[in-house]
């Protein structure tokens, strides 16, 4: 798929949606059967101050592609519904369009790659609350 034609908040609702079902197959496997301590546990990682965050990281550490941080620009960049706060926002909407866009094109191994350095980041407490 040319994924390069495809909007940017498509990408993004698809990257969300993806983002979503690894956060819980990972939550699950940890042992966490609870349906109030899963929603309380995925906040760490699927609210959009964790995923703006993550990016900063990720790019603070050499961790995302050229093509990665051209795609979270483009998806950043989008106007989209009005946030309480925009910038986090649009900051996670660009990650979420990494991953969107990793998917559409079949790139699992690459997703998977991200997401471990994401719980890795959570777990480790290398991103800020």
């Amino acid at each position: 798929m040319r994924t390069e034609l495809v909007n940017s908040l498509a990408l993004a609702y698809v990257g969300d949606a993806v983002f979503e079902v690894l956060v819980r197959d990972y939550l699950l496997e940890q042992g966490i059967v609870k349906v109030h301590e899963l929603q309380k546990k995925s906040i760490q990682y699927v609210s959009a101050y964790a995923q703006a965050e993550f990016v900063h990281f990720a790019m603070e550490n050499d961790f995302l592609t050229e093509r990665e941080i051209a795609i979270y620009k483009r998806g950043r960049n989008t106007k989209g519904r009005k946030a309480k706060n925009v910038i986090v926002h649009n900051q996670s909407t660009g990650f979420e369009a990494i991953i969107g866009t990793l998917h559409l094109e079949g790139n699992e191994q690459r997703i998977e790659e991200i997401f471990a350095y994401f719980v890795e980041a959570v777990e480790m407490h290398k991103l800020k609350k």
